[in-house]
C-alpha cells in the first residue's frame, strides 16, 4: 500500500510543479535557472523517479538513473511517505536528517534550487502585505525601535509609520489604581529612530557591491599596516566568495582549527533568522571558529556584583519585574530614579511605551527623585528633585543613606531579620564600628558633591515612604552607574538598600514603570536570545524552549578556544589574553578564568567581522586600530551594510542588505533568555512578520544568503539551510509558537502582525518578590533558580546559599580573595577619578558616555540618516555632522568655549573632535555624551597624533576591567580635558 502511495506522490510532483509555473511567472523563471536531472529514490532502488529540467521544460520517468546532478535517497518507503506527505512533521524530518534516513548527493546550489521550487508551491499563492488605495502595499517590519508599517510603491519605500491597532486586535489591559482606571494608547509607540530607517536604507554609505582592498594580495603582499588607509576596488560576487572560501580553508591548512575568529557587535538588525545568535552562529559552527566571548554589556555591575547578594544570574544579575507597574501605581509613594533615564534609553528595544505610564504616576501624585550627574531628559520631562552627583561616587551616597536609616530606625527590621543574613556586620561597617569611619551624610559630601542636608533629607523621605527604586534605564540594570569603576559596588548597594526597605512588599520594589505591565507571559514566542535557527545549545537559550518547539539539526563549534571581547586587541598585539565567563547558569561560573591561546590551538590569523560597528561601543577602542594592522592578521572580512567604523579596516567587504530587503519574523522587544519575559516592557505584546518589503539594493544580499553561498562552495550549504530559505524558516518559527492557535499563516503574512491577548485581571502574575517578602513558595513564571539551586525545598528561597538576601555573599566568601570585590561591600574610590590625583590634575573633567537617545547602539547613527539632523544627536558645522558633548557652563567659560564651538576632547589615550553643547543641566566638572557613535574619521595630526572627528568617544575610555576578576567595562570612569579646536584644515574641511 505505501509503495503505491509513494509512487503516486512522485508521479504527481511534476504535474504540481508545472501547474505552479503556469500560475506564477516567478516559479517559471526559477525552473529555467538550471538544466539538471534530479533523482528521488529509496535506498534499495526499488522505487524511484527522475526529473529532468532543461531550458525551462520538465520531463520525468519512473526508474533510477546511474548519473544525475542531484540524488535524494530515502532509507525506505515508510520514511519517504512520511517526509513527502504534507504537512511534514519537522521533528520527523530533523530526526531523519540527523540519522541519515535521508541523503542528498549533489551540489548544494542545485539542491537548494530544487527544494525552492517545491517550497514555492505553498508560498506563492499567499498575499504578503495589504494593498492600499493609493496603489502602494503596506508591509510590516520590526526592529530595535519597534514594529512599523512600511508603505512601498513601484519597488520603493514611500514612508514608515507606527502601527495603529485595529478594533479586531486584542483588547488592551486596564489598571485600576487609587480610584482611577488607566489604559494604554492603541498603538505601538516606537522609538524615534525606528522612523529614520528609510533614509539609512537609501544612504550613500550603502555597500552595494563586493570590494577588495587595493593593496591586499592573497597570493603576495597583504600589507596589513595600511588597513584603514587603503582604497577599494569592486569585484564580482564569484571572486569575493572564492576568496573568502580560500582564506577560510587556508587558515585551517596552514595554522589549524580556530585560526579564524568571528567578531560581531552587541546588536545589529532584529529578527529570529537573520540575527547574530541565529544564522551567524549556525554559519560559524559549520566552519569552526575562535569565539570572541561577549561581556554582558550594559549590565556590568549587576552581573559581576549584585547577583552575589540575591541570585538572578540567569537575568545577568537584575531582578524580575512581574506586575510591578500595577503595584507601583496602586501602592508606591515615591520613585527614586538613580542613574535612570528611561526617556533616553526607552527600556530595551521597546520604544516609548513607558512614557504614558510615568505620566499616570505623576497624575496619582507619586513623587519623583532623580540622582544623576546630568539633569537628564526624564527629569526634565516629569520634574521632581534633581540631585547632581559626581560620577563614580554613587556608592558613598548609598552608604550614607543607609547610615541615616540605621541611626534613625528608618528600615524594615523584621524583614531584615527574617529575609537576610549578615546584617550585623554590615551595620557595624556603615556605622564605622569596624573600620573607624562613620559613613555619615557629611562623610559622603566630599566624595559625591551632594550636600549633607540633601543626603539626609533623601534618606528620611525614602525611609518613610513606600519607594520604588529605578536603578538604571530599565528600572534595574541597563546602563548608568553600573558601567563605571565602582559599578559593581553601586549595583550591590542597590540590592542591600531594597533589602533594608522590604523588597517585594506593596509599593516597595525595583522599577521606573518602564517594565512590568500585566502581559500574558505564558504565551510562547521565541526571543532572539533563544538562538533562532542556530542549532547551538551552548551560547544561547535554544535548549529552554526553541529547540523542542522548532526542531532543527544541531550545529556545534568543535573549537573551544575563546578570546574575551574586551581583550581582543591584547590577544592580537600581545599574543595572549585572559577573561572571565559570562554564564547565567550559576553565580559561581563567572569566577572561572579562561585564557588565550588555549593549549593545542593556534593564534588567530583571520577575522570575520559581521554587523554593526564597535569602535563606538568597546572601551578604549583605539587599541583595535593597531590590532587590525598587526602583521599576524592575514585577512579581515567584513560583512556589512554600510561603510562605517570597522568596514574600512577590511581586506574583503561583503555587501549585506537591510532587514527591509529580506524575510524574518520576531516579537517586539523579546530578547528571550537574557531578560526573561521582558516583553512586559510593552503595552501590547506584538509578533511581527518582517516582510521583504523591497528587493536588495545593488548586489547586496541577506546575511543568510551570504552564509549559504560561502558554505555551498564548501559542500555544507544544505547542512546550513536544511533546504529552507529565510521565508521557510520564518514559517517554521511561526509554527513553533503559540500564534498558530490564534491565527493562520496566510492571514498573518497578509496582515503582518498579531497582538497577544492580555490576561484577565484575576489571572495576572503575582508581583515580583511578593512571594519572598511573604515567606511563601515562589509563584512566578520564570525558570530560575534552577531546581538544584533551591537550598532546601523546591520553590522556597533565592539562588543564594542561604536562600536569603546576603549582606555578606557566600559566593564571595568561597571565592579567592579579591580586594576590588570584597565580601563586605565597602566603599572603594574609582581607579580613575578625583582620587587619582596626578591624572586628575592633567585631566580634571569626568566624561560620562551613556546609551544613546536617538540610535540603538551604532545601528541608527551616521549613514546620512535623518537622525543626524536632530541637534541633540549631531550638529552640522562647516558641512560636517559632529557628535555632541554636553559641558557645564562654568567649565565652558573657563576654557573660552561657546555654544556649538568645535572642541578637542582628549586624554592620554587619544583625541576626538566634538561640538560643544554648553548647558546648565550638567554638574560642574562633568561632561556627558552618548556612546555608540558609528562613524570613525581619523587623521594623523602632526601635534596631537591620532585624531577622530566622527565622535567615537570610546577611543578615550579606559581599557581596564571594571573590577579585577571580571570581564566588565568601566567606561564611565574616564578623565578628560577639552579645548577649542580651530584646525579644521586638518580634515580638509571647506566652509559652506
Amino acid at each position: 500500500m505505501k509503495e503505491t502511495v509513494l509512487k503516486s506522490i512522485l508521479f504527481m510532483l511534476p504535474k504540481l510543479l508545472k501547474r505552479s509555473a503556469r500560475k506564477f511567472p516567478v516559479q517559471a523563471e526559477l525552473i529555467k535557472r538550471h538544466n539538471a536531472t534530479v533523482q528521488i529514490q529509496t535506498k534499495d532502488g526499488a522505487i524511484g523517479r527522475w526529473y529532468r529540467f532543461e531550458n525551462g521544460k520538465l520531463s520525468t520517468k519512473a526508474g533510477v538513473l546511474p548519473e544525475v546532478d542531484l540524488r535524494i535517497i530515502f532509507k525506505d518507503v515508510p520514511t519517504a511517505v512520511r517526509l513527502l506527505t504534507p504537512p511534514v512533521d519537522r521533528g520527523e524530518a530533523t530526526h531523519a536528517a540527523k540519522n541519515f534516513h535521508i541523503l542528498q548527493i549533489g551540489p548544494d546550489h542545485i539542491a537548494q534550487w530544487f527544494h525552492a521550487m517545491i517550497n514555492n508551491m505553498d508560498k506563492l499563492g499567499l498575499q504578503y502585505g495589504m494593498p492600499m488605495p493609493d496603489g502602494s502595499t503596506r508591509y510590516t517590519t520590526n526592529g530595535n525601535g519597534g514594529p512599523t508599517y512600511v508603505y512601498v510603491k513601484n519597488g520603493k519605500i514611500l514612508r514608515i509609520t507606527p502601527i495603529d491597532l485595529q478594533p479586531e486586535d486584542a483588547e488592551s489591559y486596564t489598571i485600576t489604581a487609587r480610584g482611577k482606571e488607566f489604559r494604554p494608547k492603541r498603538r505601538g509607540t516606537v522609538n524615534p529612530h525606528a522612523l529614520s530607517l528609510k533614509s539609512q536604507i537609501y544612504s550613500d554609505k550603502r555597500i552595494l557591491k563586493p570590494m577588495k582592498r587595493v593593496d591586499w594580495d592573497p597570493n603576495g603582499e597583504r600589507n596589513p599596516q595600511t588597513r584603514g588607509k587603503s582604497g577599494y576596488v569592486e569585484i564580482s560576487w564569484d571572486e569575493a566568495l572564492d576568496l573568502v572560501v580560500s582564506e577560510i580553508q587556508r587558515q585551517n591548512r596552514k595554522y589549524g582549527p580556530g585560526a579564524m575568529a568571528l567578531y560581531f557587535g552587541s546588536h545589529h538588525q532584529w529578527g529570529n533568522v537573520g540575527y547574530y545568535l541565529s544564522a551567524l552562529l549556525r554559519f560559524g559552527n559549520m566552519i569552526g571558529f575562535t569565539r570572541i566571548h561577549p561581556n554582558p554589556d550594559s549590565w556590568e555591575g549587576w552581573y559581576w556584583g549584585a547577583t552575589h547578594h540575591y541570585g538572578n544570574s540567569a537575568r545577568v544579575g537584575i531582578p524580575s519585574f512581574y506586575s510591578t507597574v500595577e503595584d507601583a501605581l496602586q501602592n508606591a509613594e515615591q520613585i527614586v530614579f538613580w542613574s535612570s533615564d528611561p526617556e533616553s534609553t526607552s527600556g530595551y528595544a521597546s520604544g516609548m511605551e513607558g512614557t504614558q505610564r510615568r505620566f499616570w504616576a505623576k497624575e496619582l501624585g507619586i513623587d519623583f527623585i532623580h540622582i544623576d550627574p546630568n539633569l537628564n531628559p526624564t527629569a526634565q520631562l516629569y520634574g521632581g528633585r534633581w540631585i547632581g552627583i559626581r560620577p563614580g561616587t554613587d556608592s558613598a551616597l548609598a552608604h550614607a543613606i543607609m547610615n541615616v536609616w540605621i541611626k534613625e530606625g528608618l528600615y524594615d527590621k523584621d524583614y531584615v531579620a527574617a529575609r537576610t543574613t549578615g546584617f550585623d556586620e554590615w551595620r557595624a561597617y556603615i556605622l564605622g564600628e569596624s573600620d573607624g569611619v562613620d559613613k555619615t551624610p557629611e562623610w559622603q559630601e566630599e566624595e559625591t558633591g551632594v550636600p549633607a542636608h540633601t543626603c539626609r533629607a533623601l534618606a528620611r523621605s525614602w525611609g518613610k515612604k513606600k519607594t520604588y527604586l529605578a536603578a538604571g534605564g530599565l528600572g534595574a540594570g541597563f546602563g548608568g552607574a553600573c558601567r563605571n569603576a565602582t559599578g559593581a559596588q553601586w549595583a550591590r548597594n542597590m540590592i542591600l538598600m531594597m533589602a533594608m526597605q522590604g523588597l517585594g512588599k506593596p509599593g516597595i520594589n525595583f522599577g521606573n514603570l518602564q517594565i512590568g505591565t500585566p502581559m500574558d507571559h505564558n504565551f510562547y514566542f521565541p526571543g532572539y536570545a533563544e538562538g533562532g535557527i542556530s542549532g547551538d545549545l551552548q551560547f544561547n537559550a535554544n535548549a529552554v524552549n526553541n529547540y523542542q518547539r522548532n526542531p532543527h539539526v544541531l550545529s556545534m563549534n568543535p573549537v573551544t578556544q575563546m578570546i574575551p571581547r574586551l581583550a581582543l586587541a591584547e590577544a592580537i598585539l600581545e599574543g595572549k589574553a585572559k577573561g572571565f565567563m559570562w554564564d547565567g547558569f550559576s553565580m559561581e561560573a563567572q569566577m572561572t578564568p579562561f585564557e588565550y591561546p588555549k593549549p593545542g590551538y593556534p593564534h588567530i590569523h583571520m577575522i570575520y567581522r559581521y554587523g554593526s560597528s564597535t569602535f563606538g561601543t568597546i572601551a578604549n577602542s583605539d587599541r583595535m586600530i593597531d590590532a587590525y594592522r598587526h602583521e599576524s592578521i592575514d585577512c579581515v572580512v567584513n560583512q556589512s551594510i554600510w561603510r562605517e567604523g570597522e568596514t574600512e579596516f577590511a581586506d574583503l567587504i561583503l555587501p549585506a542588505c537591510t532587514s527591509f530587503e529580506r524575510w524574518d519574523i520576531s516579537e517586539w522587544g523579546n530578547s528571550g533568555g537574557y531578560i526573561h519575559h521582558n516583553t512586559d516592557q510593552l503595552n501590547h505584546r506584538m509578533v511581527v512578520m518582517q516582510h521583504k518589503c523591497i528587493e536588495p539594493l545593488g548586489e547586496s544580499k541577506s546575511d543568510y544568503q551570504i552564509f549559504f553561498d560561502i558554505l555551498s562552495r564548501m559542500g555544507k550549504g544544505q547542512l546550513f539551510s536544511e533546504t529552507c530559505d529565510e521565508l521557510d524558516w520564518a514559517k517554521r518559527i511561526f509554527d513553533s509558537s503559540d500564534i498558530k492557535y490564534h491565527m493562520k499563516w496566510k492571514d498573518f503574512v497578509k496582515k503582518g502582525y498579531f497582538v497577544v491577548p492580555v490576561e484577565k485581571p484575576e489571572c495576572r502574575d503575582a508581583v515580583a518578590y511578593r512571594w519572598f517578602a511573604n515567606g511563601t513558595p515562589k509563584d512566578l513564571p520564570e525558570p530560575l533558580p534552577l531546581p538544584s539551586q533551591f537550598g532546601e525545598r523546591f520553590l522556597e528561597g533565592l539562588e543564594t546559599q542561604s536562600g536569603k538576601i546576603e549582606f555578606l555573599p557566600s559566593t564571595l566568601k568561597r571565592a579567592a580573595p579579591n580586594e576590588e570585590r570584597p565580601v563586605l561591600n565597602r566603599y572603594i574610590p574609582a581607579w580613575e577619578g578625583r582620587q587619582t590625583k596626578d591624572l586628575f590634575e592633567r585631566f580634571p573633567l569626568q566624561l560620562v558616555t551613556t546609551h544613546p537617545r536617538y540610535s540603538f547602539h551604532t545601528y541608527n547613527d551616521g549613514k546620512d540618516s535623518t537622525t543626524n539632523d536632530i541637534p541633540e544627536h549631531r550638529v552640522k558645522v562647516d558641512g560636517y555632522y559632529y557628535w555632541v558633548m554636553r559641558i557645564a557652563q562654568g567649565d565652558a567659560e573657563t576654557r573660552g568655549i561657546r555654544q556649538h564651538d568645535l572642541i578637542r576632547v582628549y586624554n592620554e589615550r587619544g583625541s576626538v573632535i566634538c561640538v560643544a553643547d554648553v548647558t546648565p543641566l550638567m554638574a560642574p566638572g562633568t561632561c556627558k555624551a552618548y556612546e555608540s557613535c558609528a562613524e570613525l574619521d581619523l587623521i594623523e595630526h602632526p601635534v596631537f597624533g591620532r585624531v577622530d572627528r566622527g565622535g567615537a568617544l570610546n577611543l578615550l575610555t579606559p581599557p581596564r576591567v571594571q573590577t579585577k576578576g571580571t570581564s566588565g567595562m568601566g567606561t564611565n570612569s574616564c578623565l578628560i580635558e577639552f579645548e577649542k579646536w580651530t584646525d579644521t584644515a586638518a580634515f580638509g574641511i571647506a566652509a559652506e
